[in-house]
């Protein structure tokens, strides 16, 4: 069958339906192509966290955080490294989105009715000097409501939409080809695939029914990244991060695969920095998984001990929660997959954070009174001591010799240097005789606790690790999960997708993940972290208006 609309937008997620609401609301008919089902509207930001990069915000100062656009620059292309010929539409990329992040952003936001939690968390805290990766302030704002409440005013704004016959929702719609005349892109086609009740995130099938073609005037590529190909991962994964890892976690859906990528280039458009992409190293497993090796990123505060999996601590300053792509780096070189947190009671239950909307039901449900038993109360939040109790990563126990027992036997085959990992611990304790030290990690985290977030509800106070009044010992085993693409669809900065010599495609645009958050990679090599939603929302936002202006 064949129909027509305005624009077509491949992919429902928060792109996706950013750029939706934008035609939506200057009168375009739009036909959205989903390839799963109902259940999964709204994609990867549904099961975030909700963190958004903002820059000198009014919860930055009222926590007592100086914050400036030419500081959170200066962090950005610190952490970017842009060094390749292409990088240069990721450059304005970036330059446009630290403008949004520090001007109306937040505004926009706030207009429909996103709010957010009134401490700041600082991600990636780098540790270098002033001129390398990290950010030198907090600036993740977490969303009151995490990622659901992100998106709820655009799935409002589309649901209208569809009720104002502006918009065609059209799930188990696969995009097979992008329908190309005269060089210009004007519509797709693929196949209708079987009704599915999957669940939300979980595997559907891939049965085709009948095959559709739909034609526009513009197409909208909004269909994600490669995180759920782990086949894919591999295949790109870049060399200054050695060779890829035989086990990992998908902190991503199945779904997330990067077919379109490929998809687009065959329409014509550039693809660049597939070798650039974002994975974190403290994986653990999902108890309760929703789809295939579903693993859980540990959002970690600054004080566990962290080993290698053959028993050294990490070099400084790869301490939890500093460089993310640093500590790859050099786990990589281990030639192992995995690593370890050692820690105590006492630091998980401050410490600890789960990423994910369905892991922190006090944020996500919006509740004041649990948020105040979850995260002040003594103990640790529900869904961290679930894990603890449940994860197959967790091994509690009440002397260092018990503790050595249990990592050994989640590792077969691999020689784990108890005797260094205890004269490491036992040195880092007597560290903390003195209000002063010399061990880096306890100098940061006594650091981190005068910034009075971190001292409120991220930080635990220095402890020696062998104090029984902390136990019980906890060790953790750490996986890599993947998680976003950094590169992908080149464009310029209305979102319009770009050929090899760098000729804007009439009738082709790309947002979100699947252009790279902006410009095929605005993030350079790292991300500051709470940018990726903020990618999502500026690339659908623009793309959505740049189409709705030119028809």
């Amino acid at each position: 069958m064949t129909d027509q609309a305005d624009a077509i937008v491949v992919g429902a997620g928060l792109a996706g339906l950013v750029a939706a609401g934008e035609l939506v609301a200057a009168g375009k008919k739009v036909i959205v192509l989903e390839q799963e089902p109902e259940a999964s509207l709204g994609g990867q930001a549904w099961w975030s966290f909700g963190g958004l990069f903002l820059i000198d915000s009014p919860e930055q100062r009222r926590m007592g955080i100086r914050d400036s656009h030419e500081l959170a620059r200066q962090d950005w292309f610190a952490s970017a490294e842009f060094d390749r010929d292409e990088d240069e539409h990721g450059r304005r990329w970036a330059e446009a989105y630290l403008a949004f992040a520090a001007g109306e952003k937040r505004a926009w936001l706030r207009e429909k009715g996103v709010s957010f939690f009134p401490v700041v968390g600082w991600a990636e805290r780098g540790g270098y000097t002033a001129t390398a990766h990290g950010n030198s302030v907090p600036r993740f704002h977490v969303t009151w409501g995490t990622g659901p409440a992100i998106l709820e005013p655009f799935i409002r704004a589309v649901r209208e939409g569809v009720e104002a016959g502006l918009v065609e929702l059209r799930f188990r719609h696969r995009v097979d080809e992008l329908i190309t005349r005269d060089g210009a892109v004007v519509g797709a086609r693929g196949q209708i695939l079987a009704d599915d009740d999957a669940a939300r995130g979980a595997a559907s099938n891939r049965d085709e029914i009948d095959p559709f073609e739909f034609e526009a005037s513009a197409v909208i590529v909004s269909s994600g990244g490669i995180g759920g190909n782990h086949d894919l991962v591999r295949a790109q994964w870049p060399e200054w991060l050695g060779a890829p890892p035989k086990q990992m976690l998908s902190g991503v859906p199945a779904h997330v695969d990067g077919r379109m990528l490929g998809i687009s280039e065959s329409a014509g458009a550039r693809l660049i920095n597939g070798d650039r992409m974002w994975h974190y190293v403290e994986g653990i497993t999902n108890f309760d998984p929703v789809w295939a090796d579903h693993g859980i990123r540990i959002l970690p505060g600054p004080s566990s001990l962290w080993f290698d999996a053959a028993g050294n601590r990490l070099p400084v300053p790869l301490f939890p929660g500093f460089d993310t792509l640093g500590t790859l780096e050099h786990l990589r070189q281990t030639g192992h997959d995995h690593s370890w947190f050692v820690l105590t009671q006492s630091i998980i239950e401050k410490e600890f954070a789960l990423s994910g909307s369905e892991q922190n039901p006090d944020l996500t449900g919006k509740s004041i009174l649990e948020l105040l038993r979850q995260r002040l109360a003594k103990g640790a939040t529900g869904p961290v001591e679930a894990f603890k109790e449940h994860g197959e990563d967790f091994i509690v126990a009440d002397t260092l010799d018990e503790l050595f027992a249990g990592m050994k036997r989640l590792s077969p085959g691999i020689e784990l240097d108890t005797k260094t990992i205890r004269r490491e611990i036992e040195a880092r304790d007597r560290e903390l005789d003195n209000a002063f030290s010399k061990d880096a990690q306890v100098t940061a985290a006594r650091g981190a606790r005068r910034y009075r977030g971190d001292r409120l509800i991220r930080v635990a106070k220095p402890h020696k690790i062998l104090d029984a009044r902390h136990r019980p010992l906890i060790a953790v085993k750490l996986h890599v999960l993947t998680r976003k693409s950094l590169g992908g669809i080149q464009t310029d900065l209305t979102g319009q997708a770009l050929t090899a010599d760098g000729t804007p495609i009439p009738g082709l645009f790309a947002a979100g993940e699947a252009a790279g958050f902006g410009g095929g990679g605005m993030h350079g090599y790292r991300s500051l972290e709470g940018t990726f939603l903020g990618g999502c929302l500026f690339t659908g936002r623009t793309a959505g208006r740049t189409v709705a202006e030119r028809l």
